[in-house]
């Protein structure tokens, strides 16, 4: 990752498409468009992908989130389970439909611990937002009976993870909607874009409504819609998801390149006692974006954080300190200051954030750095980038 690595003819033929017609909008002008339905065909394409009967493709992976929200009935005063280490826009999502974040905590998969999970419920739980973190899985199986045992609508954030599985089935296809996204650097750019999958034909019917201010996409050029719900404006244009469709048929290629890159890494530094590794599910389903390392504890993760930055080894993270991707560093959302006071300051029920303590995610994720896996590598880098990570750890 990322796609824009290996942007080619493909992806500046599918824009020329939508140029030469003049249609940039993803509905209706039909005849002018001569036929070529963009965000249509990227739709039909992913869903075959995936195996899921319904796909709706909108503006970003934050889009996604809110349609999938929405389409499940998630609002006001709901409470929804996620997890400390993810982007933000997982958490602002909830926020944003006026339901409550709840926080439990993550295991060694970096994603959500099915017995955190448990242990966070109460009766006003409606919901789990499981993210796929850095390109690999959940203990899905797991969250997934748990949330059938308890009657709580699943949603999959694999925003991180197209072209992940587990037991061969797809993430996001796991839970009552999937969503994804192909942002400016994602392994599938659209350079901003998302989608929704469902295998539920009334979920997928309000999510296509609610993304597009609750038109229901009947008629030809918009003329016979009608308005059932309220909804918001989530749409891609066609020139976006022209660049996803081309994007998207190259998938196949972009996670074999990730994985043997990722694998030659891992090889290498797997001969280190000192360095260990996340716990992957389903080895074999991981869509390979990131290697993520586990070291003994904080103070040898710091240093060799340090020890990678200096020596040039660029896309290393470490996330116990990042600004965007884990609680630690949220003062925003302790403080919950936002341009417009969020409704669940006006609950009774809701406690605030300011005491949030997550001493079992804190005592993982200040351990754990995160390497970026890139497409455009040669045989030549790839093999210095070895090395250089080999010296950094020999200095712990």
């Amino acid at each position: 990752m990322p796609g824009f690595e290996i942007f080619g003819d493909e992806e500046r033929r599918e824009v020329a498409d939508v140029l030469d017609t003049g249609v940039l909008f993803r509905y209706g002008f039909d005849g002018a468009r001569k036929g070529h339905w963009k965000a249509r065909s990227f739709e039909a394409l992913l869903a075959e992908r995936l195996g899921v009967p319904h796909c709706h493709l909108c503006s970003s992976g934050t889009a996604a989130l809110s349609i999938a929200l929405a389409a499940c009935g998630i609002g006001a005063g709901s409470e929804v389970i996620v997890p400390p280490f993810t982007f933000l826009a997982t958490i602002e999502s909830v926020l944003n439909a006026g339901a409550v974040p709840v926080f439990a905590d993550i295991d060694d998969t970096l994603c959500l611990d099915p017995a955190a999970i448990e242990a966070a419920l109460t009766p006003r739980t409606r919901a789990v937002i499981v993210v796929h973190m850095c390109g690999a899985m959940a203990r899905i199986d797991e969250i997934s009976r748990l949330c059938g045992e308890r009657g709580l609508v699943l949603i999959e954030d694999a925003c991180q993870a197209l072209g992940g599985a587990f037991g061969g089935k797809a993430l996001g296809t796991f839970g009552h909607m999937g969503c994804f996204s192909f942002d400016a650097v994602k392994t599938v750019t659209c350079g901003e874009g998302g989608a929704v999958v469902t295998s539920d034909p009334e979920r997928y019917r309000l999510a296509d409504a609610y993304a597009d201010h609750g038109h229901d996409h009947l008629g030809n050029d918009r003329g016979l819609e009608g308005h059932e719900i309220l909804g918001a404006n989530y749409r891609i244009s066609e020139l976006n998801a022209a660049v996803g469709l081309a994007q998207l048929r190259k998938l196949d290629r972009m996670l074999e390149i990730q994985r043997a890159h990722k694998q030659a890494i891992k090889d290498a530094l797997g001969r280190y006692p000192v360095v260990g590794f996340r716990q992957v599910p389903d080895p074999d389903g991981d869509s390979a974006t990131f290697l993520s390392l586990l070291l003994p504890d904080e103070a040898r993760a710091r240093k060799l954080a340090s020890a990678l930055a200096s020596a040039g080894v660029d896309g290393c993270f470490y996330w116990f300190d990042n600004n965007w991707h884990y609680i630690r560093k949220w003062e925003h959302l302790r403080g919950l200051r936002t341009a417009a006071p969020p409704t669940l300051k006006l609950l009774d029920t809701f406690p605030g954030y300011d005491g949030l303590s997550l001493p079992r995610s804190d005592a993982i994720m200040s351990r754990t750095l995160s390497v970026l896996i890139k497409l455009s590598w040669t045989e030549d880098q790839l093999e210095e980038r070895i090395a250089a990570m080999c010296r950094a750890v020999d200095g712990l």
